[in-house]
């Protein structure tokens, strides 16, 4: 048992001072001021003196087995371990694989997203890779989903990029309608997450399936739509036709044809799209690597959970009302992917929570009822961490 004392809370709208007692994983209470609770429950207490309490992040775009290989087998980038998700705020994942669904296949996915939860993670995944035919366990998408309990889409299915399968419209349909079938089955999010390249074709295989098929925008997911100023634009028509978008918080420079994710969010909302069909994710563990003309790797980085807290917080700064800023790090994504008790405090739902300083700063995180940072020092950490991973 704990009790949070003292929260402003942001569930995300803002509800001002509370306090709520917290077990079992779940919100159990919250309200003005919490009742004296009897000794036998030798709840602690974790007092935040009026600091601002939200929602878990939700990272939908993780590699957590890792990314890269695209320069060698040297250049495979390794697993994110736990406080890299926490420090930064992310309390529940979505792990996929990327260029590599050979070498890292969906075995090692599965495992990596049964390990984050044991560790005490809130972890996902999508079946399927860059290609097609997509990596499964069972030998089909659909089976994947019904049967193996993680797994609640497909992706990160590579369009509009010289390193995809160069997939046809119809080939894209059948993926699209096995999943979409499977969302039906077993309530899971049921989605594409397309990873979009910045080919000159962008959007429009997605396009031409909406208008050609019976599926629902919904089950087409794109993200990296910020990659490109122009295919962003692209991004915010399809979110008007019902498609959630998924903008990544990679680093942009100065002169680059891109916008950096606050630059992204701040345009979305500036466009009247619907401010429920978008999200921001960081690609945390993938590699982010320029190509030379000739598709070579000329260089890369890597991303980071802690890419989503920067993000908010320079929306913070420049102005947007953190309940405006929020739902795309937590209502928003939990909404898509269909997980009812993420997302928003409330009693009942999980019990992941953030504390954030009068910078936008994370402070505390509390993951599935478990302190994992309390006054910005990680206190619970992974298996295989050292004190200074």
């Amino acid at each position: 048992m704990m009790l949070v004392r003292n929260a402003d809370v942001y569930a995300p709208a803002p509800l001002g001072r509370q306090d709520l007692l917290v077990g079992g994983g779940q919100v159990l209470w919250m309200g003005a001021e919490a009742p004296a609770l009897p000794d036998i429950l030798a709840a602690t207490t974790v007092d935040l003196a009026g600091r601002r309490l939200v929602p878990g992040f939700i990272d939908g775009h993780v590699h957590v087995t890792g990314g890269g290989g695209e320069a060698g087998f040297a250049s495979r980038v390794p697993a994110p371990m736990l406080s890299r998700y926490t420090r930064g705020g992310v309390t529940s994942v979505v792990g996929l694989l990327g260029t590599d669904d050979v070498a890292r296949g969906t075995r090692e996915l599965v495992a990596g997203i049964n390990a984050l939860r044991e560790e005490g993670l809130s972890a996902w995944g999508h079946a399927g890779g860059y290609h097609l035919p997509p990596a499964t366990l069972t030998g089909s998408v659909r089976a994947d989903l019904a049967f193996i309990d993680c797994l609640i889409g497909v992706g990160e299915l590579a369009i509009s990029d010289h390193r995809s399968s160069q997939p046809t419209l119809d080939e894209l349909l059948r993926v699209a309608s096995e999943t979409h079938v499977a969302g039906l089955m077993t309530g899971k999010a049921g989605i594409v997450h397309l990873h979009l390249g910045d080919g000159p074709r962008g959007l429009d295989l997605v396009r031409r399936a909406l208008d050609q098929s019976e599926l629902p925008p919904r089950v087409f997911n794109p993200t990296h739509v910020n990659r490109r100023r122009a295919l962003f634009d692209e991004a915010i028509e399809l979110a008007r036709r019902g498609c959630c978008i998924d903008i990544t918080a990679f680093p942009v420079a100065d002169d680059e044809d891109a916008w950096s994710a606050a630059d992204a969010l701040v345009r979305y909302f500036a466009s009247g799209a619907p401010r429920e069909r978008v999200t921001v994710s960081s690609d945390a563990g993938g590699c982010l690597p320029c190509f030379d003309e000739q598709g070579r790797v000329c260089s890369m980085e890597v991303g980071h959970s802690g890419a989503l807290a920067v993000t908010l917080r320079e929306l913070l700064a420049r102005g947007v009302a953190l309940e405006d800023a929020l739902p795309a790090f937590t209502s928003n994504v939990a909404d898509l992917l269909r997980l009812p008790r993420k997302g928003r405090i409330a009693v009942g739902a999980d019990a992941d929570l953030v504390a954030l300083d009068d910078d936008g700063g994370v402070t505390d995180v509390i993951a599935r009822g478990r302190v994992h940072v309390r006054g910005g020092a990680v206190v619970r950490r992974g298996t295989f961490e050292t004190q200074h991973t």
